[in-house]
């Protein structure tokens, strides 16, 4: 009896303990939203109250604020990704568990759903001791997972070799600035420092003490969506990005693996009217740290969005707003287009909080580099004729190219927080959408460079098309996917091209008409006019491009993007020498499948990038030389510079070094010397790859030039040259026959040099015979100067 009393006493002690542990805290701050919770100032710490056990909802982590580094990839705003989640209690435990939803059986069968269940494993993110249980709630201790690394900060730092720190919690607090409940979400922030050793110069760069680095970690617990939401399937071809998941209730004859299209939630008020108000219309806010004239121009082009939902019968269904005083552009009830600083010029992006169930996008997140713009500037700096000859503030017509290209990106990065991803094809359809990397496409008239269509205005055909296929509404009586193949049958006959990012890359991409920071549908034609274009920018390039007592160091850097003003063309132009035309077509669709570019085109493309290889187009002009002489104090070399084997001297040989280094690492990749080797095994009608190295070898290394520097300029080139065709023969990457061409055309190139007495081919020879002697141990460098970073003026 007196053992039965006892343990009675300590089970009441401990539920009483267990019932003060609010009560006993002191001037606690209390919460109430979707989740109740309260803040302990005294001991920093966050208490959550759950009362509902099995409830998922939506976990989201971002950071408020970043490093500042393009390298490192830690910015202000960065999306660290959505996960669906719930509590499960366990003894006296609280779990935080993500369940598999890869894996899935969609049907009303539980035990089915269970046998799936628990053949894949799940996640327990966090177990919480419960600190108080109510009747219907349990309270725990928030703050050890308010406090971990759960954006990687640390990882990514190591990864990246900038150095191996850990979370330091003496040093790190919960933030309560952007702190807030609210009845669908609540959001919830930590100041985190990481304590290490910099491994470099990076982080000093942009962090004041390189060894303590402080970030703040925002948190938002989300209410799922309802059930109302419709899925829209994917297809390969509408330009949608998608998520996917394995359905096991799937029949044996149809799909298991599920994929769908991601998407905001869209319905008209009037389902039955033609043109109709939204239930909820789609609004995006735009950061209000923005600055003018950046602020008008982002709105202008996201704006451009609009017109394919009227297009669709939609009024008013997109719309762009300022950000409201004292919103949270992290709160996941506002769709934002944030303005990001980095240290460097770095990329852009549009990410989305989405609903891993379905594909519904919850929050679309765009960040804008805000160094994007003066690189466009500088562009236009660099291709008009002496802008500041007489009036240094002559911004006007540079602030208008490099607006124009704002525009552009604000409807680009908003587009794909809307669900569409790359299409790289479009430039090749009269710039038809937003969703291309577009290249500033300047026009000649009458020996003078034209700026006025630099950047298309306003949405393109394709971006209503992929608008159409991912928001319209499926007609009463017609089924889901009969109606959604008559859009892409539409786009298809009316001549309209979808290809994204893998097959548009240059260094192994294979379509020949999808490329990045491409103009026109003939790439071979373009590079000859970007050709013309720059020649003609260089002539008349000049100490006015720069403001009166900037240095000529300055100068030099305003040079960079006119000198390599053909890269991105010459990229599109060597993607047609051994290129393929092909869609991403399915069965019964009008798309053709894939075909071999034909011979002219393909030999008119190899005509225009051996041209890049040559003095007459990389040897600045003499007379420009003196524009360039050694860096000032104070204004050294970066990344965006020309390098130089020269020290501190301007290096004109390096140049033409780096720009042919381009040319021929494109021409010379392995996988398109293979299918070089491929298509003319098909038809021998089709270049080989033997025809391009020959061809390559007669217009570069047995190309003679009468003038001392140009000859010096050439053989720079050759060597080069050079360079890539040995290394081709030895690339781990080529297949037996592309090594047997290339050391064909090695045999050939040694007999040539062989009878010759110059420096030049005589060392050329010099190296053939070592590299015979152990080819698999030959690696030939040239100290070739890195080219210097182009993308972005886009970038990936």
């Amino acid at each position: 009896m007196n053992r039965f009393f006892l343990i009675f006493l300590a089970f009441s002690f401990s539920l009483s303990a267990s019932a003060q542990f609010l009560e006993k805290k002191e001037n606690l701050k209390k919460y109430e939203g979707f989740f109740d919770f309260y803040y302990n100032e005294k001991e920093d710490e966050l208490y959550l109250e759950v009362d509902s056990l099995e409830m998922e909802f939506l976990y989201v982590h971002f950071l408020t604020s970043g490093v500042g580094s393009n390298d490192i990839g830690l910015d202000r705003g960065q999306l660290g990704g959505e996960k669906i989640v719930k509590f499960q209690k366990a003894g006296n435990k609280l779990l935080l568990i993500q369940p598999n939803l890869d894996y899935r059986a969609i049907t009303e069968n539980e035990a089915e759903k269970q046998s799936v269940a628990e053949a894949f494993g799940k996640s327990v993110l966090f177990g919480f001791e419960i600190k108080e249980e109510k009747e219907d709630s349990y309270v725990i201790d928030l703050t050890p997972f308010l406090m971990q690394d759960a954006h990687g900060v640390a990882d990514k730092l190591k990864s990246g070799n900038y150095g191996t720190y850990k979370l330091e919690k003496s040093k790190s607090a919960l933030s309560l600035d952007r702190t807030k409940a609210f009845p669908e979400n609540i959001e919830l922030e930590a100041l985190l420092t990481f304590e290490g050793e910099p491994k470099n110069r990076t982080v000093g760069s942009v962090v004041p003490d390189s060894k303590n680095i402080s970030v703040v970690q925002h948190h938002s617990f989300v209410k799922l969506p309802d059930d109302n939401y419709k899925k829209r399937i994917f297809d390969p071809r509408s330009g949608a990005i998608f998520i996917s998941y394995m359905d096991y209730a799937s029949p044996v004859y149809e799909p298991i693996k599920k994929r769908y299209a991601v998407r905001h939630r869209l319905e008209k008020k009037d389902p039955k009217a033609e043109v109709s108000e939204a239930v909820e219309p789609i609004i995006y806010y735009l950061d209000p740290g923005t600055p003018e004239p950046v602020r008008s121009a982002l709105l202008d082009g996201a704006r451009w969005w609009n017109e394919a939902f009227e297009n669709i019968g939609y009024k008013d269904a997109f719309q762009v707003k300022m950000l409201p005083e004292g919103a949270d552009p992290l709160d996941v009830r506002y769709n934002v287009i944030q303005w990001v600083h980095r240290s460097t010029r770095g990329w852009s992006y549009g990410a989305s909080v989405v609903d891993p169930r379905t594909g519904e996008i919850i929050k679309g997140h765009v960040s804008l580099g805000s160094l994007r713009i003066r690189q466009d500037f500088m562009i236009a700096q660099a291709m008009m004729n002496k802008p500041f000859a007489e009036d240094d503030k002559n911004h006007n017509p540079m602030m208008e190219l490099a607006l124009a290209r704002i525009r552009q990106l604000s409807a680009h990065e908003v587009g794909h927080t809307i669900g569409f991803t790359h299409n790289f094809a479009a430039s090749t359809n009269d710039r038809a959408s937003v969703m291309d990397y577009p290249h500033p496409q300047f026009e000649m008239n009458n020996g003078e460079i034209e700026f006025t269509n630099a950047y298309d205005t306003g949405i393109g055909e394709w971006d209503k098309v992929t608008v159409n296929y991912s928001y319209s509404d499926i007609p009463e009586g017609m089924e889901e996917r009969q109606y959604l193949n008559s859009i892409l049958e539409k786009a298809s006959l009316d001549g309209l091209k979808f290809i994204t990012d893998s097959d548009a890359r240059a260094s192994g991409g294979a379509h020949a008409f999808a490329h990045l920071w491409d103009n026109a549908q003939d790439a071979a034609d373009e590079l000859e006019r970007v050709l013309e274009i720059r020649k003609r920018a260089i002539s008349i390039f000049s100490e006015d491009n720069i403001r009166q007592g900037e240095p000529y160091s300055v100068l030099e850097d305003v040079f960079v993007p006119l000198y390599f003003f053909h890269r991105y063309q010459t990229e599109a132009a060597v993607k047609m020498i051994g290129g393929l035309e092909y869609n991403y077509a399915v069965k019964g669709g009008p798309e053709e499948t894939v075909k071999h570019l034909d011979k002219d085109l393909q030999e008119k493309a190899l005509d225009g990038v051996l041209a890049t290889l040559t003095a007459e187009e990389l040897a600045i002009p003499q007379e420009k030389l003196a524009l360039f002489p050694p860096r000032a104090f104070g204004y050294g070399r970066d990344r965006e510079s020309f390098k130089s084997n020269t020290n501190v001297a301007f290096d004109a040989l390096g140049a033409a070094s780096t720009a042919s280094d381009m040319s021929m690492g494109l021409l010379l990749h392995p996988a398109r010397a293979e299918r070089l080797v491929q298509q003319h095994s098909l038809d021998k009608d089709l270049p080989g790859l033997s025809q391009v190295l020959n061809e390559t070898i007669e217009r570069t290394i047995k190309n003679d030039q009468k003038d001392s520097y140009m000859q010096a300029v050439q053989h720079t080139i050759n060597f080069v040259v050079f360079k890539h065709l040995l290394n081709l023969a030895v690339n781990d990457d080529a297949t037996p026959m592309v090594r047997a061409e290339t050391n064909q055309a090695i045999d050939e190139l040694a007999n040539w040099l062989r009878g010759r007495k110059d420096a030049v081919s005589q060392e050329m020879y010099r190296n053939i015979n070592r590299f015979r002697e152990e080819p698999e141990e030959f690696k030939l460098e040239l100290n070739v100067p890195k080219i210097p970073d182009g993308s972005p003026i886009g970038s990936y």
